[in-house]
């Protein structure tokens, strides 16, 4: 009985092992591993809840827990991924020049490349929005504002288009310093904006109650098809839209 009560937190760990995995390939600049083991730490965070519930074993420990996790995976890695990013179009990576300090005329020598850390701020929207998500008592069967996977799943889309979508105006838009300051600023007020958002969790299979979500996840699923990692970023947009129109329909 012990061992299935902890299934669950197994699983969570799982979640944040894979984040930790990822945040070391961030860090070293290899951004498409980082994605990869971010995709698996968040499907470990879809199947935690999932298995809770099959299993009735929700805990405060394991709601903690999966804040923990997900601080790492889709918390801190995004930030990392987003600084990385801009640090592509400002210059060289922060730390990477030593001897900067030791000059007569400290401020000459802060170049551009310090803009990169306005990456970091994904990070520190996300702790905030971790941290006001386990004391909401509005958010048990939907969200206010864009939870922390979708928003990472947002960013870590940037770097897998540039490595296999490389159509020109797409590299522009990325690699555009204002357009990747616009989405860093853009995800930290998303994740922590008063819009209501549904959620994807199934607590029964039936169509009638779970429509809205059949019909976003097949939208998902052909968009995909479609437009490969591009999708990913029209997806989030997507599923935005369709909390607003469903906000406004009630």
């Amino acid at each position: 009985m012990w061992i299935k009560k902890q299934i669950p937190n197994i699983i969570t760990l799982l979640n944040l092992f894979c984040g930790c995995i990822a945040a070391i390939f961030a860090v070293q600049g290899n951004l498409e591993l980082a994605a990869l083991f971010v995709m698996l730490g968040i499907g470990f965070d879809f199947f935690d809840g999932f298995a809770a519930r099959i299993l009735n074993a929700q805990s405060e420990l394991g709601l903690q827990l999966d804040s923990l996790a997900d601080m790492v995976t889709s918390g801190l890695v995004p930030g990392v991924i987003m600084y990385q990013l801009l640090s592509q179009v400002f210059g060289k990576p922060f730390g990477t020049s030593p001897n900067s300090w030791g000059s007569d005329h400290i401020l000459s020598s802060i170049d551009m490349s310090y803009v990169s850390l306005l990456g970091l701020l994904v990070t520190l929207a996300s702790a905030y929005r971790l941290a006001k998500f386990n004391i909401d008592t509005r958010q048990t069967t939907s969200f206010i504002g864009l939870p922390t996977p979708a928003n990472t799943l947002l960013i870590i889309s940037l770097p897998l288009i540039l490595k296999f979508q490389q159509e020109t105006w797409v590299v522009e838009i990325i690699l555009n310093k204002w357009f990747l300051i616009g989405l860093t600023l853009l995800s930290c007020y998303l994740l922590n904006a008063e819009i209501p958002l549904f959620s994807l969790k199934f607590k029964t299979w039936g169509f009638n109650e779970n429509k809205v979500r059949y019909i976003f996840l097949l939208l998902t699923i052909a968009l995909i098809v479609l437009l490969k990692f591009i999708a990913i970023p029209v997806v989030i947009l997507l599923y935005i839209l369709m909390s607003l129109f469903l906000t406004r329909k009630d």
